[in-house]
């Protein structure tokens, strides 16, 4: 069976509070990190997710085990009160936002280098131009 899950975790990272969504879809994960500043509000927390959402660039997905849920509502609450308690983020999701990192570092290079390539090729064929210029006798 297909499930599909998102998570929020919102914690301080000094000094702005960060806060990492996390998807689970088809039994992979895929991690979005998002730097709120100040401590954000929960009313805040909600604008936010209803207007950015679909906006968010999430990493590539990683296998990720799935979770059982408990039928026990003890239990449930227990796991519940630890996951509260636990205010870092999966080992999973850390490594899917250190790939993100990975690929945007490249993605920019890429287009840090076109950028200078056309701006190298800007300049030369404004030097041939000039070039052209004192030929003609100007």
């Amino acid at each position: 069976m297909d499930s599909n899950a998102i998570s929020l975790t919102v914690f301080f990272q000094e000094p702005f509070w960060i806060g990492v969504f996390e998807r689970v879809e088809n039994g992979r994960l895929s991690v979005c990190k998002v730097t709120f500043g100040a401590e954000p509000k929960d009313y805040e927390v909600h604008e936010y997710l209803q207007r950015e959402y679909y906006s968010l660039r999430f990493s590539d997905a990683v296998e990720a085990e799935e979770r059982k849920k408990a039928d026990n509502p003890k239990r449930r609450q227990r796991e519940a009160s630890k996951q509260i308690q636990n205010t870092g983020v999966s080992t999973k999701s850390q490594m899917a936002l250190q790939m993100q990192r990975e690929a945007m570092k490249i993605e920019r290079k890429k287009i840090g280098k076109a950028e200078r390539e056309a701006e190298e090729q800007r300049r030369f064929e404004l030097k041939q131009q000039k070039k052209k210029e004192k030929k003609r006798g100007h």
